[in-house]
């Protein structure tokens, strides 16, 4: 017989947890304490909860493995939500484990009491409390099985606290069953048939690639399956590596700023091959002037996604990895040399290149690319993630871990930090932003205590510079809250920086140091590759480069809003 708490120590161990990122709290100090002394699991603290959850996410996806949350109720369960969502809409799997009040408690408003099975029900794949210490290990083991099964996704589970002190049985199941969850393992050979049938007529065919590629691992299939047929490739965000960036079938990114050769070859293709993406707003654009003219293939793992955006013509239920595969053994090549010199016209036509002089995000990120052959890059959000979609080279040595459904400012550093635990022979690098940074920088002492030697980019313009160039380019340049130098003191009504605006603060410098961080401050074009290089061979700490780039740096080009992805404004036009 032994303790709840002792019971789910166990159920960590059998599920191969190697890394718990944990906040410990009242209602969950019984799992702390039955933790004490483990030498299989490592108990990462980090300085808030969302800093741990991001931290459980980036984990997560550069890993392969599931990424794992411990925290203790009320406070700690709720700052916990923004990452629960942020890894959810990502599919990335997660499993967290929170804390509760004593099941006798519950529903009578007790100290730190919430309900967050509840709050998190509409931005998970599960949530659960547990109210009886006999059904502990069968539902810690459906939570793993939930969460790294079909579609990736996070499961909630809810500890009350008596049923972590309750005595019980040790027995941990090596199985699952879960009536009405059975996720799909098959491919339909009926609808891979009228897909190939489709495909072999195209003469103008696209594979538009999404995050789903990437996260069934089916990079090395993928890059079969464009080399055989011919078909050119283009990505969404999340599924930007798909196949290498510099593979000669590879036309570019999609979407608002994605590359004007993928957005009008999308919009002047014949046949629209997607595998595993939603067909978010950020890539369609007016969603009637989508793919205007191409008979539409769709193979996502998840059902409710098919048709939910876009109308398609030849929907596949199944695993893109599956899918690929079934592919594979009945494609055949196509003749696509017109179609891919024409792309390559728009291309030729308007490159994918910033036209500022000095020192800018693109050369910053070619310098990396130029640095780093095997690295993993974590972004944050806003334009700094932008210009990483834009100009970051990937391959099957470099991954780019990203919130692209979600979009949550904060993510960036902490991401890196679970990457750079679970990856610890590997570079990572984050690029953010100077407002993102702020966001989540007590956790510059989370990657301190753990001797994580991070290179930290950040792009400074000293504004909220994604909201600040649509107030630019469609709000007549009202620059409301967005700039980050504003003192009380400032004008109101504020359109444009000049050399008088106050200092920025805070000196990242100064504050990387004040941690133990190595602090570096770039002005000029030269000194990017020395600074890059110095972060490159600092052990033991992180190091953090603040580039100082233009305050009104713009990310081009843009689709505007309510227009087609194929409408797009370029450098000159804003």
């Amino acid at each position: 017989m032994i303790t709840g708490a002792q019971l789910f120590v166990k159920a960590l161990r059998e599920e191969q947890v190697d890394t718990l990122f944990a906040y410990p709290g009242g209602q969950a100090i019984d799992l702390f304490d039955a933790l004490y002394g483990e030498t299989e699991i490592e108990v990462i603290l980090p300085r808030h909860e969302q800093g741990l959850v991001h931290a459980a996410d980036g984990y997560a996806r550069s890993t392969g493995k599931v990424g794992v949350c411990l925290v203790t109720s009320g406070p700690g369960a709720t700052n916990l939500v923004t990452g629960i969502a942020t890894a959810n809409y990502d599919s990335v799997p997660l499993v967290c484990f929170t804390g509760q009040v004593p099941t006798g408690l519950i529903g009578n408003d007790a100290f730190q009491e919430v309900d967050i099975t509840g709050i998190t029900r509409s931005i998970c794949k599960y949530a659960v409390t547990v109210r009886r210490r006999d059904e502990l290990a069968a539902t810690i083991k459906k939570a793993f099985y939930i969460a790294r099964t079909g579609k990736p996704g996070v499961v909630v589970v809810d500890l009350p606290k008596d049923i972590q002190r309750e005595y019980g049985s040790g027995e941990y199941p090596d199985k699952v069953e879960i009536r009405g969850y059975k996720p799909n393992l098959s491919v339909h050979g009926g609808q891979i048939k009228k897909a190939l049938e489709t495909l072999n007529q195209a003469k103008k065919p696209v594979f538009l690639i999404g995050g789903g590629v990437n996260i069934s691992h089916a990079n090395e299939e993928m890059q079969k399956l464009a080399e055989l047929t011919g078909v050119p490739v283009v990505t969404t965000m999340m599924g930007k590596g798909a196949i290498p960036t510099t593979h000669k079938l590879y036309v570019g990114n999609i979407g608002i700023h994605g590359s004007y050769a993928a957005n009008t070859a999308v919009s002047r293709c014949d046949v629209l091959f997607s595998i595993g993406t939603r067909f978010n707003d950020r890539i369609t654009g007016k969603i009637g002037e989508f793919a205007p003219h191409a008979a539409i293939i769709h193979v996502d793992i998840d059902s409710a996604s098919i048709s939910r955006n876009v109308v398609v013509d030849i929907p596949i239920v199944a695993d893109a990895k599956m899918t690929i595969q079934a592919l594979l053994e009945k494609a055949k090549p196509l003749d696509t040399g017109e179609w891919i010199e024409e792309i390559k016209s728009w291309n030729t036509q308007h490159p994918l290149a910033m036209k500022t002089e000095g020192m800018t995000p693109e050369k910053i990120i070619r310098e990396i690319n130029r640095s780093f052959d095997d690295a993993i890059i974590a972004t944050d959000v806003g334009q700094n993630q932008l210009w990483a979609f834009q100009f970051l080279e990937l391959n099957g040595k470099k991954q780019m871990l990203t919130s692209g459904g979600l979009g949550t400012m904060g993510y960036g550093f902490p991401a890196g930090i679970g990457a750079k635990l679970g990856n610890p022979s590997r570079d990572v690098i984050v690029i953010t932003g100077d407002g993102g940074m702020q966001m989540n920088i007590q956790e510059m002492a989370t990657a301190i205590v753990y001797e994580l030697p991070l290179i930290i980019c950040i792009f400074n313009n000293g504004y909220l510079g994604n909201v600040r160039q649509w107030q630019e380019l469609f709000f007549d340049r009202r620059y409301v809250s967005t700039c980050l130098r504003f003192r009380k003191s400032c004008l109101t009504g504020c359109h444009t920086p000049t050399n008088g605006c106050p200092e920025y603060t805070p000196d990242f410098v100064k504050l990387a140091e004040s941690y133990g961080a190595k602090g570096i401050r770039v002005t000029r074009e030269e000194e990017i590759g020395a600074a890059l290089e110095t972060a490159k061979h600092t052990a033991k700490v992180p190091t953090v480069i603040e580039f100082i780039i233009d305050r009104e740096e713009n990310v081009m080009p843009i689709v505007p809003p309510g227009h087609a992805i194929e409408d797009m404004m370029f450098y000159g036009e804003e």
